[in-house]
């Protein structure tokens, strides 16, 4: 059996591994930010215990600002704290930020490049009972569509700390992605994080695909990944936490090692992720993409756990496809 690179990853089947939400990685990650930086403020839309803000509230009181429920004049505002030469993180629910706000987020802070972290919290299906209205599942895609945004979706909320600090002293507008449920911590503190870089933790001796996933989903391929390799079919599986700018290098090495890839994520599959891996390949190394994810439907109630499986998003259904995909045609010479 292959194991995955013990200096890049914890013990992902260990039993007692833990499992937090990666909103709280923007809770702890403002707070060290704020430390380091006196410049950093957060401003929230009436969910500061929702989105983890209400942490940097505490141990800032004076550097929190509550715009109560008002997305839209969040978005203006970070923008006006950034001209001033502070570090603003706006905070919501992604499907009101940037589902409500969208306009004002291009307009004041894309258009003039402002520094602005847009913090886009339950996103994706595994929100679970809280419905369609608010699984947003097309955030990515509207966030990577803008000229001078960055967008970062973390793996586990130690990675979404690190991201949240990164993204403090990256003098560029940023979208990053949260979640709400309890997923794996797969990373350490010692496990790398660099914006624009993407991670292979797990490689067979001899891969037949590659299991490119973004966000929390990297688990699930993980756990793919052990069972493809019980079966005989070795794999490799690189995590991609930035979806923009997207580590090109990285991507094509995966595809000339397997010939056949395939993406996996949280989001509809038209405009995000796995159109962006598409995109990429298509351009610099065609070989058969196959793309898990949210097939053109809204999201409906329901437990994590049931969403992920109902969706296809789970580890058993990741198996499956990458079974039938492993002996894709290899891209042409």
């Amino acid at each position: 059996m292959i194991n995955p690179n013990a200096k890049l990853v914890a013990d992902v089947f260990a039993k007692d591994i833990v499992m937090k939400p990666t909103r709280d990685g923007f809770g702890t990650g403002t707070i060290e930010a704020g430390h380091a930086d006196v410049n950093v403020v957060v401003l929230c839309a009436d969910l500061s215990e929702s989105t983890r803000a209400e942490w940097f509230q505490k141990e800032f009181p004076d550097r929190f600002i509550e715009v109560g429920i008002g997305e839209q004049n969040m978005a203006g505002l970070g923008a006006g704290f950034a001209a001033a030469d502070k570090v603003p993180f706006i905070a919501s629910y992604a499907a009101f930020n940037p589902g409500r706000n969208y306009e004002q987020i291009r307009t004041t802070i894309a258009l003039n490049e402002r520094h602005v972290i847009i913090c886009g919290m339950h996103a994706g299906v595994s929100v679970g009972p809280d419905g369609a209205t608010h699984q947003m599942l097309e955030d990515i895609g509207l966030m990577r569509m803008l000229p001078h945004m960055t967008v970062i979706n973390p793996g586990d909320a130690e990675e979404a700390r690190k991201a949240v600090v990164a993204a403090a002293k990256a003098k560029t507008p940023i979208y990053i992605r949260f979640g709400r449920a309890n997923v794996a911590t797969f990373t350490t503190p010692e496990t790398p994080f660099v914006i624009g870089k993407a991670l292979t933790v797990w490689e067979g001796e001899k891969p037949k695909v590659a299991l490119l996933s973004t966000g929390a989903m990297t688990y699930q391929a993980l756990q793919a990944a052990r069972a493809l390799a019980a079966d005989g079919i070795e794999s490799i599986v690189l995590h991609v936490p930035t979806i923009k700018p997207l580590d090109v290098e990285a991507v094509i090495a995966a595809a000339k090692r397997t010939g056949c890839v395939i993406t996996i994520e949280e989001h509809q599959v038209a405009g995000g992720f796995g159109s962006a891996i598409a995109e990429c390949l298509s351009e610099h190394y065609p070989v058969p993409v196959t793309r898990i994810g949210i097939q053109d439907v809204f999201g409906q109630s329901g437990t994590p756990e049931e969403l992920l499986e109902h969706y296809g998003l789970s580890a058993s259904n990741i198996v499956e496809v990458a079974r039938a995909q492993a002996g894709a045609k290899r891209p042409l010479k």
